[in-house]
């Protein structure tokens, strides 16, 4: 720290998935990197998403170290108000996330980054000259001030500098987007097969779905997304002790040594922010409203936007040129990598769109393996429905079937 404060060329805010790869990206391209988290450590607490595809790995090229892996499963399964059954074979991990999370972050200190903890970014001045030179960022921490050519935000759904930066000294870079609610308990003895469970179950989950995940163990993690934000934790509950998890019994997470059992939080659902770029800053993960439409994943893309944020940034400090003109580059790389978020969430509103039986309907008309609905797959399943209910395949069905499709791992459904 010198007499202006603590000078670097990239402030990464945030250390989840996205804030520790970016971290970790821009460290190995050898920019001076500061990685900032409000949290006393990293990792904790655990929200939702701890699962990850291998196709994710191999696009991210990311070997997992044996011991934040939980559990290899064989794909997801989608199961309809009816019980009808289908899957999306696909192998991939689940995570113990914390420690996901601490690995980044430690690969990243071994690159060159420095670490601080507990320090809250409170705003963000410009710092002018005969063009935009950087911010001025300050909060609470004893590294504050901190002077950045580029801020990286990954502060995930506080999405903290689309609050804190002002378009005409005005209004904010991106309105507050709109979240679903998510919440889960870890059970123990859980009986699996090595796949993910989805429940597409309006009763319980209205506009949302309900999940099993399989961990080491026998310990798996039950929980739902909703809309229905204050009806949360009462319709998971219920969905527990009407199903065959009644008589499980609940635990504490292993980063969790006291209080509820119950752990979650909130998830974007708006879709990208407008603006993923400004001067000197670029948002990544869920700071930049990643997700996945039908069942919210987000690690695969946070850890992808990283890289494209690191890849920009590195070019735009070594041309002295941090515009958002400059930093556009990072819009159009993401733009060009990851799936049309609008036609996917087109499809989630068709399929919530109808009743539990018209879905079950659609569900029976899906093979079993839905991985190997190509083109003609389509076709066979239109069919089908024109068979047994012809309405029904004018309901938009054919949208609410892609977004299906598009929630496999190399449309960055996970």
């Amino acid at each position: 720290m010198d007499e202006v404060g603590t000078v670097c060329d990239v402030l990464v805010v945030g250390a989840g998935p996205g804030g520790g790869n970016a971290a970790l990206q821009c460290s190995r391209r050898g920019l001076s990197t500061i990685l900032i988290e409000d949290h006393p450590e990293i990792g904790t607490p655990v929200h939702c998403g701890e699962c990850i595809s291998e196709i994710a790995c191999q696009n991210l090229d990311l070997t997992l170290p044996e011991e934040v892996i939980s559990k290899r499963v064989q794909g997801i399964r989608v199961i309809f108000p009816d019980g009808t059954e289908k899957c999306l074979t696909e192998e991939g991990y689940v995570l113990e996330k914390h420690l996901f999370e601490r690995w980044i972050a430690d690969e990243a200190v071994s690159a060159g980054a420095s670490i601080h903890l507990r320090h809250k970014l409170l705003s963000m001045e410009r710092m002018e000259g005969n063009s935009f030179g950087g911010w001025i960022c300050d909060g609470k921490g004893d590294q504050f001030p901190i002077r950045a050519k580029i801020v990286i935000d990954a502060s995930g759904v506080a999405a903290v500098c689309s609050r804190l930066v002002k378009l005409d000294g005005e209004y904010p870079l991106n309105p507050k987007g709109k979240v679903v609610a998510g919440m889960q308990y870890e059970l123990l003895d859980v009986p699996t097969d090595g796949y993910l469970d989805f429940y597409i179950w309006p009763r319980y989950a209205e506009k949302g779905y309900l999940w099993m995940i399989p961990k080491c163990d026998g310990r798996a993690n039950v929980g739902l997304v909703t809309e229905d934000k204050p009806r949360t934790k009462k319709a998971l509950d219920e969905f527990i002790a009407d199903t065959h998890f009644s008589d499980l019994e609940q635990t504490l997470p292993p980063w969790k040594d006291k209080g509820s059992p119950a752990f979650g939080g909130t998830i974007p659902i708006s879709g990208p922010f407008d603006r993923t770029h400004h001067d000197g800053l670029m948002l990544v993960g869920d700071a930049a409203g990643f997700t996945s439409p039908l069942f919210e994943g987000g690690s695969h893309l946070a850890l992808k936007s990283a890289v494209f944020a690191a890849q920009t940034a590195a070019k735009a400090i070594s041309e002295g040129d941090l515009s958002s003109e400059r930093l556009s580059e990072y819009t159009r790389l993401w733009k060009a990598e990851f799936p049309p978020y609008d036609k996917i969430l087109r499809g989630k509103t068709a399929l919530f769109e109808l009743s539990d039986d018209e879905m079950s309907v659609m569900a029976t008309c899906f093979p079993d393996e839905m991985s190997d609905m190509g083109a003609s797959g389509k076709a066979m399943v239109g069919f089908k429905l024109l068979l047994r209910r012809p309405g029904l395949y004018f309901k938009s069905i054919v949208p609410a079937m892609l977004a299906f499709g598009y929630s496999r791992a190399k449309y960055y459904g996970w």
